[in-house]
Formats: structure tokens, C-alpha cells, sequence
């Protein structure tokens, strides 16, 4: 039987030792699983534009049979795509995920039950914010505290906790040309949170997080992690979220709402090992079945 070739890709200027985990982590799984995978740094992959065709300036190994995208290279991403090769996430779930505003507006649409959430106007980069007017319709809909998330960030990062009009109002002024949205905090989660993977149309592992010294329960901002039995209804919750945004592999990111669960964020590239450490899922071997399954069907 031919080995199955595929590309992983990752940032060539992001070459830190949690991303090249993840990398090599996905390339053992899959040699153990009949999958050869190639890792590509996106910088070493140009996106060609000519008047009759598109290229990749740089791709002179064989054309894969899929890409695993662990990156944001959007660019990249569609030019995959546009060359026929198949690429898992896809751009267009990759690029909802990135973009917490694009993210909560395409849920909402779904009828998903996520916090209320308003999107802060745009402002150029660049461009002062003199005009704070706005922050007056931000207050009477949905009051302190509250919570400020920049459009794009990780790991719970770039997420401000806010209490008074002052710091509001600095924070703001502090984010000028950056895409950010408000969020009424869910109160009976704070520091608690349920992680759970999504492979196409199953829940194949799920872990608790909490915080005792933050309102944020991500291990990256210290928070401790145990296995955690979802309910139907979380199960049902995590999958139809990342059907929302097209995404065939996530981490699904849920909250304790007083009247049940409620959707925190869609995460298009979850990490591998703090899920494994904590329940014993590798969730790579799950990820490598659905890509096998989903070429056979393609074939």
C-alpha cells in the first residue's frame, strides 16, 4: 500500500518549541499511521499570481495528497485550495476563528448561545481615538465589569478584564487601530471552563479548566486542568459550533451559564499535548483517521 503524503505547514518566523512540538507530534502520529508528513514553513511557500495560472514559487517536492494548515497564513491557505489540494482546516474556518469578531458574529447567526457581545467600530491603524462617544451605548447595554477581547490572540492572551468608565476608557485609547469586542462576562464561569476537541462530528476528548487566580481558565494563563465527562448537551454544543464555522478539527471552548452551557470560542488549531497529558487522548490519532477517511471518500 502507498504511505499517504501530506504537508504540515507552520510559520517559518514562529519557530518556538510549543509550535515545533506540535509539529513533530503530528509527523510521528501519522508515520505511525501509514502517513508520510512533510513540515513546510509558510515562508518557504510564495504565493504566485500570473495571468493564466497560480503557483507556489518554492514548492518543488511533490504535489501532497492534503495539507494539515497549522497556521494563519490565510493567503497561503487559498492558494492550497485553489490548486485542488485538499487542506484541513480550511482557509475560510481558519480565518472565522482568527477573527473573534468574525467568529461570535457567524455563531450568533447560527443561533448559538454565546455571551452577549458587542464589536467595537473601527478605527484605522494608525488613526488617534478621539471620538469615545460609543462607549456610552457599550455601558448601557451591557455595564461593568466587563470584558475587552482584541480580535486576534491566543492562549487566552489579549483579553482585559474591565471595572470602571477610566479603565474602559484607557484601554481603549490603548488599542487604537486594533479590532477588539466587548463581552459581558458570564459570571458563574468565572475561572472555569470546559475544553472540548472536536474530529469532524464527535467529541474525542474533553478537559475541565480552572483558575483560582484568574478570570481566565487557560493552562497558558496558569490554569489547572482534569478529564471532564460532557453532557449530551456540551457534546451536541461543541460539534455544532465548529460545524458553524467550517472547522473539521477545533477546540471548543464552553462555559457554565446559569441555564446551561454557553459557547466561549472556536479554536481552529488547539494544541495536543496539555489535552493528552491531562486525559491520555491523542487526539492526533483521531485527526490522521478523519484525514485517511475523508481522502478514501474522495477518491
Amino acid at each position: 500500500m502507498n504511505k499517504t503524503y501530506g504537508w504540515i505547514i507552520y510559520n517559518g518566523n514562529l519557530v518556538t518549541d510549543k509550535f515545533m512540538d506540535y509539529v513533530a507530534w503530528f509527523q510521528q502520529v501519522a508515520s505511525e499511521n501509514n502517513m508520510e508528513v512533510e513540515a513546510i514553513p509558510n515562508n518557504q511557500l510564495i504565493v504566485t499570481l500570473h495571468n493564466r495560472r497560480l503557483s507556489l514559487t518554492g514548492m518543488e517536492s511533490k504535489k501532497p495528497d492534503f495539507v494539515h494548515f497549522a497556521d494563519k497564513d490565510l493567503h497561503l491557505a487559498r492558494q492550497l485550495e485553489a490548486l485542488s489540494i485538499p487542506v484541513w482546516n480550511s482557509s475560510r474556518a481558519i480565518e472565522l476563528c482568527d477573527n473573534k469578531a468574525a467568529m461570535y458574529h457567524e455563531l450568533a447567526q447560527k443561533h448559538l448561545p454565546i455571551p452577549e457581545t458587542m464589536i467595537a467600530p473601527k478605527v484605522y491603524e494608525g488613526l488617534p481615538v478621539e471620538d469615545l462617544t460609543h462607549l456610552d451605548l457599550v455601558i448601557n447595554q451591557i455595564g461593568f465589569p466587563m470584558i475587552i477581547k482584541e480580535a486576534y490572540g491566543s492562549f487566552g492572551k489579549q483579553v482585559y478584564w474591565v471595572n470602571t468608565e477610566e479603565e474602559l476608557k484607557q484601554i481603549t485609547q490603548c488599542l487604537n487601530g486594533k479590532e477588539y469586542i466587548f463581552q459581558k462576562p458570564v459570571m458563574t464561569s468565572i475561572g472555569r471552563d470546559i475544553r472540548l476537541n472536536v474530529i469532524g462530528d464527535q467529541v474525542v476528548a474533553s478537559m475541565e479548566r480552572t483558575s483560582e487566580t484568574d478570570f481566565r481558565a487557560n493552562v497558558t494563563a496558569g490554569g489547572k486542568t482534569k478529564p471532564y465527562d460532557p453532557t449530551d448537551l456540551e457534546k451536541t454544543l461543541a460539534v455544532s459550533s465548529a460545524k458553524a464555522v467550517g472547522a473539521s478539527f477545533a477546540g471548543v471552548d464552553l462555559l457554565f451559564g446559569e441555564d446551561g452551557p454557553i459557547l466561549c470560542e472556536v479554536n481552529s488549531n488547539p494544541h495536543l499535548r496539555s489535552i493528552y497529558e491531562c486525559t491520555g487522548v491523542d487526539v492526533a490519532v483521531h485527526m490522521i483517521n478523519y484525514i485517511h477517511q475523508s481522502l478514501n471518500r474522495m477518491s
